[in-house]
């Protein structure tokens, strides 16, 4: 079986794969919420905090691969 490169969905590995990391990075950042919210009812706030970083790199990454898709996509 060949790798897919773009043939089959009309889209480029390397495009997709800049799509799938920003889509990852966003359903991280979601995620995280639930587990702030976990920490803070237990009230262990030094978790709460550790996925407060952890939610804003995610959010960083995710802003990193809207700009970088944007930009590909407009060249």
């Amino acid at each position: 079986m060949s790798t897919e490169t773009g043939e089959v969905t009309g889209t480029k590995d390397k495009d997709y794969n800049i799509i799938w990391f920003t889509e990852q990075c966003l359903n991280n950042a979601l995620r995280l919420e639930t587990y702030i919210q976990d920490a803070e009812r237990d009230g262990d706030s030094d978790l709460a905090t550790f996925f407060r970083k952890a939610q804003a790199d995610s959010r960083k990454g995710a802003e990193s691969g809207k700009r970088m898709l944007a930009e590909r996509l407009s060249a």
